[in-house]
């Protein structure tokens, strides 16, 4: 069984290429897309990196696609672009979580990302009940505090505010698979007419649009 992933929920993007089999999972190869270049970039890198291993898009038997928190615009180009590929030939879709990618890799139960604006995406999945939200400064650095070092981060400006948790790097579409190994074997996969981006924020067209002023520019250099 042939799988893709694509991550471009950050400033940089990773496509990757896998075979699964009944006892192990082996990547055969992986690309990196530099951030602000995924519009035009992505799909011309999946087909390179098919073409490379001689693997036709038709043989890919799920697309695993990493659907944020991130940027909003690099999660709306995976999903589009994974929806784009997949619907033509019936490809199963599974979407997996950053935050929760990113504490798989590390091996704790938490794991946190810069979302700017002195803002921090938290996830904790060390009860049954999973939870991801944003946080402010304050209440993420409070956080921090009692999580220690089972808390995974992958940025220098989160390490500032939690300097006892874990740092590894940042996740990528390579260990977007790994993650996603439990509900591919299981065959879990997502209704694509259903899935949308795990934003955990609003869009800033729809924030401001409720306050009746303009957006304001990012203040973070995510792409």
């Amino acid at each position: 069984m042939r799988l893709l992933s694509i991550d471009t929920c950050g400033p940089l993007g990773t496509v990757a290429l896998a075979r699964l089999t009944p006892d192990d999972l082996e990547i055969l190869g992986q690309t990196e897309l530099p951030g602000k270049t995924y519009s035009a970039q992505l799909v011309p890198t999946i087909r390179e990196l098919l073409a490379s291993h001689s693997i036709a898009l038709a043989e890919i038997a799920t697309i695993v696609v990493t659907n944020g928190p991130g940027s909003f615009t690099g999660i709306r180009i995976g999903l589009s672009t994974a929806k784009g590929l997949a619907e033509p030939r019936s490809i199963p879709i599974l979407a997996v979580s950053r935050l929760a990618v990113l504490a798989h890799k590390a091996g704790t139960p938490a794991a946190a990302l810069d979302a700017g604006r002195s803002e921090f995406y938290l996830g904790d999945y060390s009860t049954v009940a999973p939870s991801e939200s944003l946080l402010p400064r304050a209440d993420f650095a409070q956080k921090a505090v009692a999580l220690g070092s089972q808390l995974a981060v992958c940025e220098p400006t989160v390490l500032a505010i939690a300097p006892q948790a874990t740092l590894v790097d940042p996740p990528t579409a390579h260990d977007a698979l790994h993650f996603a190994l439990p509900r591919l074997r299981a065959r879990d996969f997502d209704d694509p007419l259903l899935l949308d981006g795990n934003y955990l924020r609003r869009p800033d067209a729809e924030i401001f649009s409720k306050l009746g002023s303009p957006p304001r520019p990012q203040s973070t250099s995510r792409a």
